[in-house]
């Protein structure tokens, strides 16, 4: 087929969005008008006049309307003017041009100069000259950017629509004028996109129609570009304009393309003139049909080439790009030049766009594979969404899921928006194949691990063996230990051979040990286990470590009528009889010590079978006087038989 369309011809995402946005509001009773030319295109111009939204030049015209902001934007000292004037704002700026805004209010916050690329009187460029905080100097040539003065520093931009060729040729000389330079390319993708495959288009084509408005600069230099690899280029408004005599449709190569803020219905229009010249029923999907065909429910594969905040721009090899809606995307970081998965929902949805659904393919997917783990009785992974009345929403792998209040833990659950973010591991325990709706357990995957963890730690346990585990929790009787998915009690008793008010004096939470399995009760799950066993025992070496003799520390642990009772380690106590607790004699033992306190004795005697030290505090102090401070003292005689039977006594007490 000699005629072409080329595939992103016509409105941009920025334009489309404007022009709708504006068509909503003429449907409306409020009145309004834009500032300014909505877009650079009369007939868009025109039927928005026609529906009650004219186009007005000046703030002071705006008399109390509601003002649209085109999509060339404005400064903010228009944007004051109209709040002052008491005018509600409907900001249409395209999304590229506001990011071009922010980049120059941000990069010039501290007065750093503005380098703007672009035609001096475009109305996106004066509009964004205003953010600027600093000086503004505007290039849209080598040649001027070669007059620039030499600045220790500068920030550079260009317009949305400016020819990415030219860009780079200014910015090579912008490089050689300042010292500290931060670019920022912000022409919009759709505009390289656009006059890339024009020039394409031109360099094969025998004669170039370009569709557009003659006051937009974007479809000017569209002109220019095929202009100058086509000289047959001509440059109309509507099909009217087309010369009777322009091409030979039967025998010559014809191309077309539109500038960003031509209407879908002037492209179709001139598509259509063409192919009546060739006296052909011949739309304009006919010639898209040509070239690529698609339907609905077709699966196709695109690349990501614009993103805005409402919508994402995918090039799918056909006339025009297809639109998918953030709604129906399904993952959450999409970038310039991906290629993603989407289903087409419509060809054409009236204006000529192509609607994708990527949730549609993707949910198809995950849902199949959903039933056929439901079927396995796999678990999946969820991630908590919203907090809803009676539980929990969450996306499993694509397809929303409830998981019921009851169902979310082993434990009442108080707070359900605590699980909002989290990802979980679930069980499907019901499905609605005809709505598409599924219910699943994070409580049973909980069960059903715990189950399988204690079922192969059983399996390993044996009485007797030593085992790594780590203290969870204590009580004021012991400490319990996992011990590899089931939990084992080290009763108070077993934890310190000495004596303990409370298991914190020897072990702490999330404290790692090794413990030793003293008994198990597999139908009651429950396992008796032992620290201290693990230790030595205090009484099989305590001959040599407290030989008789020997002048050592300990503190006061009890006090008795008969004497007082000092541990030397723990498990270790030696007895102090009351004749032997000070250098003179004393009528109470609470006269000479108190509990707590830590004293110096000398070992009498050690007897490790009845498990019996003898101790002496008055030796200890004896020894340490010079032998003239110690005649000075008053003896004290030992009650020798007193002694004996104060030990036999403490001999129950030391058990």
């Amino acid at each position: 087929m000699p005629l072409e369309v080329a595939q992103h011809a016509g409105f941009c995402m920025g334009v489309r969005r404007a022009v709708e946005a504006a068509m909503k509001v003429a449907a409306t009773d409020v009145p309004s008008c834009t500032l300014g030319a909505l877009i650079h295109n009369p007939t868009v111009v025109d039927m928005l006049t026609a529906h009650g939204v004219p186009a007005i030049h000046a703030a002071d015209e705006a008399n109390g309307r509601q003002v649209l902001i085109r999509s060339h934007g404005v400064s903010p000292d228009v944007l004051d003017d109209l709040e002052k004037r008491g005018c509600k704002v409907l900001d249409l700026t395209c999304p590229f041009v506001d990011k071009l805004h922010r980049i120059v209010a941000d990069g010039t916050a501290d007065g750093t100069p503005v380098v703007m690329v672009g035609e001096r009187d475009h109305p996106e460029v004066k509009g964004t000259c205003g953010w600027a905080k600093g000086d503004v100097y505007v290039v849209a040539t080598p040649e001027e950017a070669a007059e620039l003065p030499q600045l220790s520093r500068a920030v550079s931009v260009v317009q949305t629509t400016f020819p990415p060729d030219r860009w780079e040729a200014i910015v090579s000389v912008l490089r050689h004028k300042v010292g500290e330079l931060r670019e920022h390319n912000t022409i919009c993708n759709a505009t390289a996109t656009r006059q890339r495959e024009a020039r394409e288009l031109a360099a094969r084509a025998d004669a170039m129609i370009v569709v557009g408005g003659r006051e937009s600069a974007n479809t000017q230099k569209l002109y220019a570009a095929c202009k100058a690899l086509c000289p047959r280029t001509i440059l109309v408004e509507r099909a009217a304009e087309i010369p009777p005599a322009f091409a030979n449709i039967n025998s010559e190569f014809i191309g077309i393309t539109a500038g960003a803020s031509t209407p879908d219905g002037s492209l179709k229009e001139v598509v259509t003139q063409m192919t009546d010249m060739q006296n052909t029923e011949f739309t304009m999907d006919a010639v898209v049909a040509s070239l690529t065909r698609i339907r609905a429910g077709q699966t196709v594969t695109g690349k990501v080439v614009q993103i805005t905040e409402d919508e994402v721009c995918v090039n799918i090899g056909y006339k025009a790009d297809g639109i998918i809606k953030r709604a129906d995307l399904t993952q959450e970081d999409v970038n310039l030049d991906d290629e993603i998965e989407a289903e087409i929902v419509k060809v054409n949805d009236g204006e000529g766009n192509v609607v994708l659904s990527q949730r549609n393919i993707v949910n198809r997917k995950a849902w199949e594979a959903l039933l056929a783990k439901h079927e396995n009785g796999e678990y999946v992974v969820g991630t908590g969404k919203e907090a809803v009345k009676g539980g929990l929403i969450c996306d499993v792998e694509g397809v929303r899921a409830f998981v019921p209040a009851s169902q979310l833990a082993q434990h009442y659950v108080e707070k359900i928006a605590d699980f909002v973010g989290k990802e979980m591991k679930l069980k499907i325990i019901e499905v609605d194949k005809q709505k598409k709706r599924i219910v699943a357990s994070r409580k049973q995957v909980i069960a059903e691990e715990t189950a399988a963890r204690e079922e192969e730690a059983w399996g390993r346990l044996e009485e007797g063996i030593i085992i790594h585990g780590i203290v969870r929790r204590l009580s004021a009787f012991g400490a319990f230990v996992d011990v590899g998915g089931v939990d084992g009690l080290i009763h108070i008793t077993d934890l310190s051979w000495g004596r303990i008010s409370h298991p914190n004096e020897v072990v702490k939470p999330n404290q790692e040990v090794d413990v030793k399995i003293l008994s198990l009760d597999r139908e009651r799950k429950r396992i008796q286990l032992g620290y201290k066993q693990l230790m030595p025992r205090p009484w099989d070496n305590a001959a040599e470590m407290y030989p008789e003799g020997a002048i050592v520390e300990g503190k006061v642990v009890r006090i008795t009528d008969f004497g007082a009772f000092v541990e030397l380690q723990p498990g270790l106590d030696g007895l102090v009889h009351i004749s032997q607790c000070a250098p003179t004699r004393v009528n109470k033992v609470e006269d000479a010590v108190q509990v707590g306190q830590v004293v110096r004795v000398k070992v009498l005697s050690v007897d490790t079978e009845k498990k019996r030290i003898s101790l002496s505090i008055r030796q200890a102090v004896e020894e340490e006087f010079t032998f003239e401070e110690v005649d000075e003292l008053e003896p004290v005689a030992v009650d020798v038989e007193a002694v004996a039977e104060a030990e036999a006594a403490s001999e129950e007490t030391a058990e």
